[in-house]
């Protein structure tokens, strides 16, 4: 009886043992593992290098969202068609691949905080100084934009007295600007920004930012996650909040960017 009760209270230490040990050392235990999908195909924002690796900005930013989650990521490469259905029917936990947060997808699938947002600039020739795009100071000027967009339909709200002038590509427009025909060109600054920075962009500066009114509604992009998962979403907006605020996100963003994309 008596070496019973001892090969019971050694099995009883043993375990208590195994237990303590688990709870002196978490960092023994496994990081969950979350699965996200990226196209890799849309430069600087996510592409594959020489070495067939993912990369880009959208890359960077997550792992260091799955640093502050203290998870572990993996990244599935994923084409853009479909990418939504591959989310719905749980190939992976999340899309982080520039999916932008709109009416349409918010009724299929949730959406994070925004990561990033393009903003809107006019730009001119460099005779003209910057300055005030209001309408008001607009007012008489020809604008080209690419037609069928968001900026064509701010600047037809609000620039009334404004001559708008309608391109099939920012090329187009942007070549209008440089001989002459036009005043101004009213798009996204990424993409403006690829003409200001090549030979024949030496022409012209951005004229100012749209204004703070009548605001222009910024493209916002988010991590898409199915709606079930609340917990995840609440886990990548923390993080979100966290790089930002500690420096992080604008390390990782001037590596991309000139200008600023929160």
């Amino acid at each position: 009886m008596f070496g019973k009760r001892l090969a019971i209270l050694a099995g009883l230490l043993i375990a208590f043992g195994s237990h303590a040990s688990l709870a002196q050392d978490p960092a023994s235990a496994p990081k969950p593992t979350i699965r996200i999908a990226i196209e890799g195909a849309y430069p600087p924002f996510n592409f594959i290098d020489a070495n067939n690796e993912l990369q880009g900005f959208e890359v960077d930013l997550l792992r260091s969202l799955c640093d502050a989650m203290k998870a572990a990521c993996e990244l599935v490469p994923h084409a853009w068609d479909g990418i939504i259905k591959g989310l719905a029917n749980r190939e992976y936990d999340a899309v982080m691949s520039s999916l932008e947060i709109t009416e349409r997808r918010q009724k299929r699938i949730a959406f994070s905080d925004p990561y990033y947002r393009i903003p809107a600039v006019f730009i001119g020739s460099k005779e003209t100084d910057p300055g005030e795009v209001t309408p008001a100071a607009m007012a008489g000027k020809k604008i080209g934009t690419i037609e069928r967009t968001d900026h064509e339909s701010y600047l037809k709200t609000f620039y009334k007295d404004s001559e708008i002038v309608l391109f099939a590509k920012a090329e187009e427009a942007n070549l209008d600007l440089l001989v002459g025909r036009i005043d101004a060109v009213f798009a996204d600054e990424l993409l403006l920004s690829k003409f200001l920075e090549s030979r024949e962009g030496a022409c012209c500066h951005i004229l100012g930012d749209a204004p703070a009114e009548p605001a222009y509604k910024r493209e916002a992009y988010g991590i898409g996650l199915r709606k079930e998962d609340e917990s995840l979403r609440e886990q990548f907006n923390r993080a979100i909040a966290q790089v930002k605020a500690d420096g992080t996100y604008d390390r990782i963003r001037a590596k991309y960017f000139s200008f600023d994309i929160k």
